[in-house]
């Protein structure tokens, strides 16, 4: 009798590798297992690991944790693409930043990833006109995890945080798939006008560490803004920019800057 193939929905080499690597950490340090347990063996799937990650951070005195688990459950529930764009991320991490060594880092240890992940169920939320909802997980992830990411903002799968500290993306902003930035970036506005007031980021773009990209205004795809680069006008496709205010100081010098983390402006 032939043998049955595999659903396509039950093939996932990212959570298979996920549910390994956490055995071979509780092998190595036994001290590690409930912890282990409690965030990834516990699971069937990827989608309930996040929802229990995500409700663990974002709960408070305000909210339980069973409360906030409940809800990202439904996002992941009604919204698949959650749980791809989840995926992608680890994989960019896992690619890009030379200290993941393990697919299971990110979920366990990394804040950038987390509040990428808590973003995306806020923006799920934002978009089903729960307001006040992804209002409060916007409000917890940025006490927790020092990021600061309206639910509103779109952002694409593929996204990779390095350090992910006092980010700031604004109402109106728009990040491409497979975009790389470090700590201190913003995307932000530049007074009190209302509307479409912050910026777009192209694909594979690459934002340096502390970057402040200000305005409606468009960085091309696979572009590099240099660190400490204050941005106030548009990028076009596959340059460089660096300086306050930020000019074009030569091309990207690669195909795919965000992949290849290259910060040097000889690069």
């Amino acid at each position: 009798m032939a043998q049955k193939k595999p659903k396509l929905s039950a093939v996932d080499p990212v959570w298979d590798a996920i549910k390994s690597e956490g055995q071979a950490i509780i092998a190595a340090e036994p001290a590690m297992a409930g912890v282990v347990y409690g965030a990834v063996l516990h699971h069937k799937t990827l989608e309930s690991a996040l929802s229990y990650r995500i409700a663990q951070k974002l709960a408070s005195g305000d909210m339980t944790e069973s409360v906030v688990n409940e809800v990202c459950v439904e996002a992941y529930g009604a919204a698949p693409a959650l749980g791809e764009a989840a995926r992608a991320d680890i994989g960019a991490v896992l690619d890009r930043d030379p200290a993941c060594h393990r697919s299971i880092e990110p979920l366990l240890y990394f804040k950038g990833f987390l509040a990428v992940q808590a973003h995306r169920v806020a923006h799920w939320l934002w978009q089903q006109g729960r307001h006040d909802m992804a209002y409060f997980a916007q409000m917890r992830s940025s006490e927790v995890f020092g990021i600061d990411i309206h639910p509103a903002a779109e952002i694409g799968k593929g996204l990779m945080i390095d350090h992910a500290h006092s980010i700031v993306i604004g109402e109106t902003a728009v990040v491409g798939d497979n975009v790389s930035m470090l700590h201190a970036v913003t995307l932000g506005g530049t007074g009190k006008e209302d509307e479409d007031r912050h910026p777009k980021i192209g694909d594979g773009v690459l934002l340096g560490a502390g970057a402040k990209v200000l305005g409606n205004i468009h960085i091309g795809h696979c572009s590099r803004v240099a660190a400490g680069s204050v941005v106030l006008r548009d990028v076009p496709p596959c340059k460089t920019v660096a300086g306050v205010p930020a000019k074009v100081v030569g091309e990207a010098g690669c195909d795919q800057p965000s992949n290849e983390m290259d910060q040097l402006l000889n690069g």
